[in-house]
């Protein structure tokens, strides 16, 4: 039901998976659960949500085959550095179980610990393991991306960054898209602010949906992946129910409207907690 999009390394991820960022340990369990019986096949954690194990479990505990559900995880901040990420990436795979992942994340460029180029190429190395069947980035802005580039040997497959109406990214999507990078959107919906924007809710109406699928359909429709979150059931089911309907070219131009360059969460030149 799931469109897969295929990287640069040949791998493929499907379009539409489920992120569980701020969900507790405790209730990751029956979230991810949820999820995947609704027909979710990626699944999205990192080390600083603290919940790798509940999702772990989860995923164990579906009765599905590992090599159906597509898992990503993030090293953070505080573990960047060679060696420090061969260390907390052993720490990941301990809390979620598992041999490997399909993909792994630098979560920020943190810029300010100048870190990031040693981190990759232990990223480099966990990938030519076999440990992690991708790599990637989160939050690189296009001046990152440029110093892998002429340091490193391997392209990431993915740059997963806050993108959504508020914040479309044209000139990095296109950058990515220049250079065969997968964009993967976080926030999504604008942290539910774009949930109640008048532009948002006629398109919703006219089309008889919510105006998360609305939302959900626009990241579909520009090539993004998307990595929706919720606890409540009906609504992990209704995100992932945007692949029967389209927006119309009338509809992008006015979602193109909404562009304001407004940010819901931190500015990755700035931020290096």
């Amino acid at each position: 039901m799931v469109p897969h999009v295929t990287l640069n390394d040949g791998a493929t991820i499907p379009q539409v998976g489920f992120g569980v960022w701020q969900v507790p340990d405790d209730q990751v369990r029956a979230a991810v659960a949820t999820a995947l019986e609704a027909g979710y096949r990626a699944i999205d954690t990192a080390a600083v949500y603290g919940n790798e194990q509940g999702t772990g479990r989860a995923i164990a505990e579906s009765g599905l085959p590992r090599s159906e559900v597509h898992v990503t995880t993030k090293l953070w901040n505080s573990e960047q550095g060679y060696d420090s990420a061969m260390r907390a990436f052993d720490a990941s795979l301990d809390r979620l179980g598992m041999d490997y992942v399909d993909l792994y994340l630098i979560h920020w460029p943190a810029p300010g610990r100048d870190s990031y180029v040693d981190t990759w190429r232990a990223l480099e190395r966990i990938r030519a393991d076999g440990r992690a069947r991708s790599i990637g980035v989160s939050n690189f802005h296009r001046q990152h991306l440029e110093r892998l580039f002429a340091e490193t040997d391997v392209v990431p497959a993915v740059n997963q960054i806050e993108l959504h109406p508020n914040l479309p990214q044209a000139e990095l999507r296109a950058f990515h898209a220049e250079h065969h990078i997968a964009t993967e959107a976080w926030s999504p919906l604008a942290s539910g602010e774009l949930l109640g924007d008048p532009v948002v809710g006629r398109i919703a109406e006219r089309l008889g949906r919510s105006p998360a699928q609305v939302l959900l359909r626009w990241h579909v429709q520009l090539g993004n992946i998307v990595i929706p979150k919720s606890v409540t059931p009906e609504r992990i089911r209704a995100n992932l129910a945007v692949f029967d309907f389209e927006l119309t070219d009338d509809d992008l131009r006015e979602l193109s409207t909404l562009d304001n360059g407004r940010r819901t969460g931190p500015n990755p030149d700035d931020f290096n907690a």
